[in-house]
């Protein structure tokens, strides 16, 4: 393999991972609300689902 080759497999790597591990980092700092309570944002006060 040639030296460009061998680069740009490295950058590549270096994305895919690097967005990979942003992305653990951020869902751990940022955890996703359960489904429970997306429900209950979708609700009106009085009870009925929002439309």
């Amino acid at each position: 393999m040639s030296a460009a080759a061998l680069v740009m497999l490295v950058v590549a790597l270096v994305v895919v991972w690097g967005g990979l591990g942003t992305a653990v980092v951020f869902l751990l700092r940022h955890p996703l609300p359960d489904d429970d309570v997306v429900h209950l944002l979708d609700e009106e006060p009085g009870g009925a689902p929002a439309r």
